[in-house]
């Protein structure tokens, strides 16, 4: 690599990452407005047309805020939690392919910042750094209210980290890849979410604990933790928490349109042909979050026990399971014929349906559903 292969490299780079300030800001006021118009709101309405610079008059609000700093916190732990929350996010984001690329220069520029032959395996590990910058900040603000938030997400986090990684274990099984920009690649015909659905929801559903939305806020529930893990932070420090957490969302949508909604392809026409990759991208991810916001309006915030009892007594084994009728798939047909197998799987998946069918009219009653005459 030349100087001009470094400055394209440093160039991307700053593009990406205030591309995705500009995408935060955007999500965070799509939230708002999204969450009134379900509930017969108008919303932010000031601060640009439609409210749409009320995150940015927000962000200029809490960098001009003072920050107070409580007596007893560890003070160097506790001013590097916040930038902690914000890196998993950026980084994790360096190896997402979001379009085909462009050539300036004479130099093929692509659309990602690093092509890592394991981009999967690094955005697993990216993805579990955000639960130290949790745990650490609530630990270092010497209060109990902040520790048990941090305890109680960092419970949830690790627990759901599982379910996502079975997740997309399961598209490495059947995609045999652990790049990212190969996974789209291979997919120009059928996506993922088609034949790896189960692993699709999964992924959506542990991806909700792991950002700490609704209705997994746990670590927030402002009603039993007074803010929970960043009880004690204020200002720009508060505000790179917030801003962590939605770069969090939308590095989880972006992930799942690279696995399984294809990444950036679509139809396009030939003109600007490397423009309509980027859209497409750009759309799926925000579908994702749309959904991930409509489940924030409409379930409620569920109990600590029923949201762990979800996690590792449903939703685990049921990743496990997929993982492995995924191997079952990918292998079998190799072994004993591809219709072979089919016509096995149709057997076994018909008479699942049966059983369930027939179960509840068989199984005896408890003494709770016995009538009272």
């Amino acid at each position: 690599m030349d100087w001009l292969d470094w400055l394209l490299l440093v160039a991307r780079v700053a593009v990406v990452f205030f591309a995705l300030l500009i995408l935060v800001m955007l999500v965070i006021w799509m939230e708002r407005k999204v969450i009134a118009d379900m509930q017969t709101r108008l919303g932010p309405m000031r601060a640009g047309p439609r409210g749409v610079l009320i995150t940015l008059a927000d962000g200029i609000k809490l960098f001009f805020k003072e920050g107070i700093t409580p007596t007893l916190v560890d003070r160097p732990v506790y001013l590097v939690a916040p930038v902690i929350a914000m890196l998993p996010a950026f980084l994790a984001f360096a190896v997402i392919p979001f379009g085909t690329g462009v050539v300036l220069f004479g130099r093929e520029v692509p659309f990602q910042i690093a092509d890592l032959s394991i981009g999967i395996l690094w955005i697993l590990a990216m993805s579990s750094l955000m639960v130290y910058a949790i745990v650490l900040a609530g630990w270092s603000s010497g209060s109990n209210y902040p520790l048990l938030g941090s305890v109680r997400s960092s419970a949830q986090m690790i627990s759901y980290e599982v379910g996502m990684a079975l997740a997309i274990v399961a598209v490495v099984m059947y995609s045999d890849t652990l790049r990212m920009s190969e996974i789209v690649a291979s997919k120009d015909k059928i996506w993922n979410v088609f034949p790896q659905f189960p692993a699709f929801v999964i992924y959506l559903i542990a991806g909700l604990a792991e950002t700490n939305r609704p209705p997994f806020d746990l670590p927030e529930a402002e009603s039993e933790l007074v803010a929970g893990y960043h009880t004690e932070y204020s200002g720009i420090k508060f505000a790179m928490f917030y801003l962590g957490e939605y770069l969090n969302t939308v590095t989880v949508a972006a992930v799942a349109t690279t696995l399984w909604l294809g990444g950036w392809r679509g139809p396009a026409p030939d003109v600007l042909p490397w423009l309509w990759p980027l859209l497409w991208f750009l759309l799926k991810v925000l579908v994702i979050v749309y959904v991930y916001i409509w489940i924030r309006a409409t379930l409620p915030r569920i109990r600590y026990d029923r949201l762990m009892a979800f996690g590792w007594k449903l939703l685990i084994p049921f990743g496990l399971l997929w993982v492995m009728l995924t191997g079952a798939i990918v292998v079998l047909p190799d072994e004993f014929g591809r219709d072979t197998v089919i016509t096995a799987f149709a057997i076994g998946f018909g008479a699942l349906v049966v059983v369930s069918l027939v179960w509840p009219l068989v199984a005896p009653r408890t003494s709770e559903e016995v009538p009272v005459p």
